[in-house]
């Protein structure tokens, strides 16, 4: 029996979870739950709003449980709530201007929408006034809460970056390397056709995996600078020649057959493109690392016996990105409202226990990666040590890690753009007409 979960859902409820061994257990947390702990005495309360489920929560509970045992005059008081619940309630509660004093995001979009209405505590000079707390944290992550250069949020979570998983076995009997430029991918596709080998798994039915296709090619093509444009909403932002030439290329991939010819009707959220993988239908598969316990979960001789692997999205010949530039979900953020009844109380909880040594040892034993300095030989003794390892090193040398472009745009144009998307890779409209028609949701916000 297959795993079912949505990458929407894992990016949002789980967060750094996506790399923990087994998926039992994640989802399904109905009510609130607190956590306070017994005692009297003059304290500063503060509340903190969270939605992770499973061991991480437990993760999170232990750590707050004992920071409230050592910190006398301070309490943190937990709140869980299930995904779409808490998105409506936190919207509502920031409204009210009667927000938690600390609360869990995805960065991106939706937090730039509670700056802009002035909810939100701008934590820069807490975090440069303290070099050992700054120093801790892998710079490349902190983009999905920095905004006009202040930061808004640090990270509470592992890192989920996207890469391409690869069979191993087909890779050696076809004799072909792991792509590192455009052409060697190319010329890759082309031999697994002539051998009837789907040569890239996707899940085009659940429209949103087209997004790393696109992402990576306009970074691989014309750099960040390239979607920092359309973020700062410059007119016709879209038409810049990396999306024109990135979204060319998508669609010379769909001409010469890369993903097989089911790829429009194929799941996955009940993971029907990772299954292609480790049954040996598919060679290759670009999609995030929450994508390892899927296979471990239904395949774990695949991973045991070593036939799985992966890379970087290569680079592209001529292009001005970095090979080293990685998309996907950087991690989750804990942020403080404005109306924060003491912003110190809660940055003291932020550094005292959020990602602290104690919390990031106990998340690692989940299975997760969080983005912290130093932790290699931690990883490294874990299980999986050599997939944790590379998914720490990935983003800890990234120049660049950005949020996904459905997470980092508001909901309306990220809408707007699975759907054009879906018919860029279905060649019902062209790289053209697919500017376009995304140009217009620059004028529209």
């Amino acid at each position: 029996m297959q795993t079912k979960i949505s990458r929407r859902t894992f990016l949002e409820v789980t967060g750094g979870a996506a790399l923990a061994t087994s998926l039992a257990g994640c989802f399904g947390v109905g009510s609130n739950q607190s956590t306070t702990p017994s005692g009297s005495g003059s304290t500063s309360n503060i509340t903190v709003w969270d939605i992770r489920t499973g061991s991480e929560q437990k993760v999170v509970q232990t750590i707050t449980n004992k920071f409230n045992t050592s910190h006398s005059k301070i309490r943190a008081t937990l709140n869980f709530f299930q995904n779409d619940p808490y998105k409506q309630k936190l919207q509502v509660a920031m409204g009210a201007h009667n927000p938690p004093d600390i609360f869990f995001g995805w960065g991106g979009g939706i937090l730039k929408s509670y700056i802009d209405a002035n909810d939100v505590y701008d934590m820069t000079n807490d975090f440069n006034a303290d070099p050992a707390w700054k120093n801790r944290i892998i710079p490349s992550v902190l983009s999905g809460a920095t905004f006009n250069g202040k930061l808004y949020g640090v990270p509470t979570s592992g890192v989920q970056p996207v890469l391409f998983f690869y069979n191993k076995d087909i890779f050696k009997q076809y004799k072909i390397n792991a792509p590192q430029s455009w052409n060697e991918l190319l010329s890759a596709v082309n031999t697994l056709k002539q051998h009837n080998v789907i040569p890239i798994a996707l899940a085009g039915g659940s429209k949103w995996p087209y997004l790393m296709y696109s992402e990576y090619l306009t970074d691989r093509i014309g750099g960040p600078e390239a979607f920092n444009n359309v973020i700062a909403n410059q007119a016709n932002s879209w038409s810049q020649d990396a999306f024109i030439k990135a979204n060319t290329a998508i669609q010379q991939l769909v001409t010469m057959g890369a993903f097989g010819s089911s790829f429009a009707s194929t799941i996955a959220d009940t993971n029907q493109d990772t299954a292609l993988l480790y049954t040996g239908k598919a060679a290759m598969m670009l999609q995030g690392s929450w994508n390892f316990p899927v296979v471990q979960t239904n395949s774990p001789d695949f991973i045991k016996s070593g036939k799985l692997g992966w890379f970087p999205f290569p680079s592209v010949e001529g292009g001005k990105g970095n090979i080293g530039n990685v998309y996907g979900n950087p991690c989750n953020f804990y942020s403080i409202s404005k109306t924060a009844k003491s912003p110190q109380n809660c940055i003291t909880y932020l550094k005292d226990a959020v990602l602290a040594d104690e919390e990031v040892k106990q998340f690692i034993a989940v299975g997760d990666v969080p983005p912290i300095q130093g932790i290699e030989s931690q990883l490294a003794s874990a299980p999986n040590g050599d997939w944790l390892q590379y998914n720490y090193q990935m983003v800890q040398k990234s120049p660049h890690f950005q949020l996904s472009w459905d997470q980092a745009l508001l909901p309306q144009p990220a809408q707007v753009l699975l759907t054009n998307l879906d018919q860029l890779f279905l060649k019902q409209i062209t790289p053209q007409q697919f500017s376009d028609n995304m140009n217009k949701t620059l004028s529209a916000s």
